[in-house]
């Protein structure tokens, strides 16, 4: 058996699994984890995770689990020497344990162009920057973000690589029933963080539009999710309807179940929905913004503006193309591209290439 080589993954301080970097998170790291043995027995890795102390286990009993602490920001102390230590996300603000050999960051988005005022733009570029120039490696999880960084970030201190996120395939979870969605009329669905980068705004545009077309908004509780209540009630929007913090079974159901799937964000680093509605071969309707051209393609139908009426008539126009047949099938094999398996493949070759066979 080769000798032994540490391998760290942080999750950095996460409270939750419910928005896009928690998913990439666990499912990542599951990938990564159903590997561990293999790793081991090839090459003498050892995966660790390091992650708050309430979700150690997550990932099985092959790996081993270390806990996260705000001292950390500072200083990272282990007796464990790291052959590699992999930050899952840029917002992780916990340093690699001292002595580390290599380090690799996964950059999700550049999303504070599109979300902070223009004096704290450039502050946000010069700290990721400095986070990239402490880098061995750097992967942007689609080809627009790392257009971002060789743009916005110039010159960029780091070998940068893209690998595509996987996405789940919730079609085969058994699924459960969502008291008044389940039973009720044709409903279009979106499913999100509900932040207002998610352009939550424009869906209510396209429900005072079609008033006879009924729309479900699903997500986690926030404060953002209030604002959004008070909203639908201001215009008297009786066609949306609000479900939050669902399981994974009612979350299969509300794709098994909807007409069409509609993502109008504003920012996308990924843009994970969009391909889990297509595993269920549903029509998928997305802004031409940021990543989701990409993530979409040719498969999906895009918003070129705003509008209620002008996006009523996209949806109209998409539900009846994907209509025809094969389009179903078509959906289906575009979002099977992205598996969570074929992500873990990448980094697994990535990590090779910076500690050596």
């Amino acid at each position: 058996m080769p000798a032994p080589r540490h391998i760290g993954l942080s999750l950095g301080r996460l409270s939750h699994w419910h928005d896009g970097l928690g998913e990439f998170s666990r499912q990542l790291g599951g990938a990564l984890a159903a590997q561990a043995a293999r790793l081991r027995d090839e090459f003498g890795w050892q995966l660790h995770f390091h992650l708050p102390r309430q979700f150690h286990g997550v990932f099985g009993e092959q790996v081993g689990y270390l806990a996260t602490h705000t001292t950390q920001r500072w200083l990272h102390l282990r007796a464990t020497r790291f052959a590699l230590w992999h930050l899952l996300h840029q917002h992780n603000r916990l340093r690699a344990p001292l002595g580390t050999r290599r380090l690799v960051e996964t950059v999700h988005d550049l999303n504070f162009l599109h979300s902070k005022s223009a004096d704290k733009v450039e502050r946000y570029r010069q700290r990721q920057r400095r986070r990239l120039a402490r880098c061995d490696a750097a992967i942007a999880i689609t080809h627009h973000v790392a257009q971002d960084i060789l743009r916005e970030l110039a010159p960029v201190p780091v070998p940068l690589q893209v690998i595509h996120n996987g996405a789940t395939d919730l079609s085969a979870v058994p699924r459960e029933p969502v008291t008044g969605i389940s039973d009720g009329p044709p409903y279009l669905l979106h499913v999100s963080r509900m932040a207002p980068s998610k352009n939550i705004v424009a869906l209510l545009a396209l429900a005072d539009a079609w008033p006879g077309q009924r729309i479900v908004l699903a997500g986690a509780t926030s404060t953002y999710t209030d604002e959004v209540r008070r909203l639908i009630a201001a215009r008297g929007l009786r066609n949306v309807v609000m479900q939050l913090d669902l399981s994974v079974g009612q979350k299969a159901a509300l794709y098994a179940g909807c007409r069409g799937f509609l993502f109008p964000s504003l920012a996308e680093g990924f843009g994970l929905p969009p391909i889990e509605a297509m595993h269920f071969g549903k029509p998928v309707f997305l802004s031409r913004l940021t990543s989701l051209p990409e993530v979409g393609g040719a498969v999906a139908h895009y918003f070129d503006g705003f509008d209620g009426a002008a996006m009523r008539s996209v949806v109209e126009a998409g539900l009846a193309a994907d209509a025809a047949p094969g389009r179903a099938e078509a959906i289906v094999a575009h979002a099977r591209g992205f598996s969570w398996a074929r992500c873990a493949e990448a980094h697994i070759a990535l990590y090779r290439a910076l500690v050596g066979p």
